[in-house]
């Protein structure tokens, strides 16, 4: 028998964003410094991808093929989160913590096949973060991103400069664009220092964190909801 379905309570919410944008912001970290490209958000990447084809003369190169195939494992992953969720608003019943361990695997994946094909394993970590983001886009009416913190910044100045303008703008949704922003940046210090000091694989690592976390939240839910 089922109980009353998991409600999404603002700090749990908020705090399960931040891990995730610490996460995505460590791997993005990783693959900039060990390949140069960006696999948890495409802006400049798609900037890049017709400097990448002026500076080889118009012909097509592999550092272009690298960005477009990012390009579109990103949108892959953002529309394989629409097929299996189904809805852009967070909705705590439908299959998040499966899909976390999917996004996970796929990251673990790309640990071996950096070895192989760098051009597959930007393509299957893109396709992870891109699933990601899309995951969850709006909550409380604020739209939520984890894995890059363009639109958070956006959204943090804006509210800003409204409550600064006189309009009654709660203060929790000023605090959750800067925190989960705060969370990025902290994820991106952090991965670059492993890369950089140690010899921990950072993207096998946070790919087994994604695992982990989204087992738990599945046990959790599938307990709270019997």
């Amino acid at each position: 028998m089922s109980g009353k379905p998991v409600q999404a309570r603002p700090g749990w919410v908020l705090l399960g964003g931040c891990i995730l944008a610490f996460l995505a912001a460590a791997v993005n970290a990783d693959f900039m410094l060990r390949v140069g490209v960006s696999v948890s958000h495409l802006t400049g990447d798609l900037s890049r991808i017709t400097v990448e084809a002026l500076r080889a003369g118009g012909r097509w190169s592999h550092e272009a093929a690298i960005l477009c195939l990012s390009l579109v494992g990103f949108v892959g992953g953002a529309a394989t989160a629409g097929f299996f969720i189904h809805h852009p608003n967070l909705q705590l019943g439908r299959p998040y913590g499966r899909s976390v361990m999917f996004v996970g695997l796929l990251l673990m994946i790309c640990h071996p096949l950096l070895k192989v094909s760098v051009l597959w394993a930007c393509f299957l970590a893109a396709w992870a973060c891109g699933m990601q983001n899309a995951l969850a886009t709006r909550y409380r009416g604020l739209v939520l991103r984890t894995t890059h913190i363009t639109g958070l910044l956006t959204d943090l100045g804006q509210l800003l400069g409204m409550r600064l303008r006189g309009h009654p703008i709660e203060s929790w949704k000023i605090t959750t664009p800067l925190l989960l922003s705060s969370a990025f940046a902290l994820g991106a210090a952090a991965g670059a220092a492993l890369h950089l000091t140690t010899s921990i694989p950072v993207t096998l690592a946070c790919g087994s964190a994604y695992v982990v976390g989204g087992l738990i939240w599945s046990i959790l839910k599938r307990r709270l909801d019997s």
